[in-house]
């Protein structure tokens, strides 16, 4: 992989890390269940007139959709609403490679080798170590678990995503962002109400943010990140590509204590350095072969464009962000 092709990955990295601060941004405008709605309905929207539905069937598609793009930012967005940081957010996230693992070995008897079990038993301790810590700070627990239940449902959409084998997964990323717009809304009336939603439009005080950072989660964190991710997938394995993805909560972390003053604990440091080495651990023992330059990793935002079918083992071999 040259050098150029290392920085890139580097800096798509660095955009989903920083893509948590455009979120926290946003939020300090709009609820978040109409925010997570405006975020699909404007890739949406162009998706639906120019890009051709994936050859895909509709179960696995609506289940993707549901899973990455309903469940998991429905409670990712909740939990930072509700006070999570976005560092730590962007941490606890990760735990939807060890979700992906378990859902693929239970409901679909994927096997799992030694050194992924290991893996996911290192980065599942250092999940208990900071949901303990988070557990002894008021208030703080249940924000932490939300993000956990964003993770399961992301995983939830990896597992649809594999079973799926789009001919081109980077249209599928994009066909699934059509399902979230209309159950968000829905949500979002009847839980936040017509008079926040109104006031979200009617005022402008912390408008100019809130747009910025909508624009910057949907054009460079989503489409921009995700094709310049694509293009390095179907270019190298994913054994080498994949692991940059946990540049993200590392990026996360140090912007958001660099920006807003995020703090962590010394426990928490330790149970990200848990979670961060035991999901590398775990995706370092993906195959090298021919068909590891196909492999993507689990997020919609890091699917390859490639033109060719990817085995469920390969998509779990990364995870990373929002």
């Amino acid at each position: 992989m040259p050098p150029r092709h290392r920085l890139l990955a580097v800096l798509v990295a660095v955009t989903w890390g920083v893509n948590f601060l455009a979120i926290d941004a946003s939020l300090r405008h709009f609820p978040p269940f109409l925010l997570a709605a405006l975020r699909f309905t404007v890739i949406a929207v162009p998706t639906l007139l120019l890009v051709p539905r994936p050859a895909v069937p509709g179960r696995w598609l609506l289940g993707h959709g549901i899973g990455f793009g309903i469940l998991q930012f429905l409670f990712l967005y909740w939990a930072m609403y509700a006070g999570i940081q976005p560092g730590l957010a962007s941490l606890v996230l990760q735990s939807s490679a060890p979700f992906t693992v378990f859902i693929g070995a239970v409901v679909f008897g994927e096997r799992i080798t030694r050194r992924r079990l290991v893996g996911l038993m290192v980065a599942v301790l250092g999940l208990a170590v900071v949901g303990w810590q988070r557990s002894q700070l008021a208030g703080a627990l249940g924000p932490f678990l939300l993000v956990l239940a964003g993770g399961f449902g992301w995983a939830i959409g990896n597992v649809c995503n594999a079973r799926a084998k789009a001919p081109n997964p980077f249209h599928l990323t994009l066909w699934m962002s059509v399902i979230p717009p209309l159950p968000m809304f829905a949500l979002s009336l009847l839980v936040e109400g017509p008079r926040q939603i109104g006031a979200a439009f009617a005022t402008t005080e912390h408008l100019a943010g809130a747009l910025g950072g909508l624009a910057y989660t949907v054009l460079i964190g989503t489409l921009l990140g995700s094709g310049v991710w694509s293009w390095l997938m179907a270019r190298h394995p994913a054994s080498l590509v994949a692991p940059f993805s946990m540049l993200v909560p590392v990026v996360g972390l140090s912007t958001s204590a660099a920006l807003l003053g995020e703090q962590l604990t010394g426990l928490e440091i330790l149970g990200a350095a848990l979670v961060v080495g035991g999901v590398l651990y775990g995706a370092a023992g993906a195959r090298r072969g021919p068909n590891a330059r196909s492999a993507v990793p689990p997020s919609a935002q890091d699917h390859a464009a490639r033109g060719q079918a990817v085995s469920p083992r390969q998509r779990q071999t990364a995870g990373s962000a929002s």
